[in-house]
């Protein structure tokens, strides 16, 4: 039974789902943004993010388990030595989809999936938030 367990089959053998979603995570770091069907952009994130977060480990397990997860060693040393520390502040969300509309073959909905870039709004927030506090005291 498949009890609470998720996951978007994306109409694949798992052998194949699990390669797509490995080669789709390399281009991810490699390019820092892919297009593709949104259905398969949400998968692909919750691959990247998992990665992205055993890159800010950097530990040598991390290392590992990130190679035997997306099958090639040269993505996985630019996850360790640039993805993993630019995001090492950052609690999550290292990522970000973008609705594009509708492909024109088969009108399959189509999304960018992108490596937020260093300095965001996000990581801006506290130090907005907390300077009308001190113009107050």
């Amino acid at each position: 039974m498949r009890h609470r367990k998720y996951t978007f089959k994306i109409n694949r053998t798992s052998e194949h789902r699990k390669s797509l979603l490995a080669n789709m995570a390399c281009s991810l770091f490699e390019h820092g943004h892919i297009t593709t069907t949104t259905v398969r952009a949400k998968e692909a994130r919750r691959l990247a993010e998992k990665m992205i977060t055993l890159a800010k480990d950097g530990s040598l397990t991390a290392r590992r388990r990130a190679i035997a997860e997306i099958r090639q060693v040269g993505v996985v040393h630019k996850l360790f030595a640039e993805i993993g520390p630019r995001y090492a502040a950052r609690p999550g969300g290292f990522t970000r989809m973008v609705h594009l509309g509708q492909r024109v073959g088969d009108a399959a909905q189509m999304s960018l999936l992108e490596l937020i870039p260093e300095g965001t709004a996000a990581e801006a927030k506290p130090a907005e938030e907390g300077s009308p506090a001190e113009a107050k005291a």
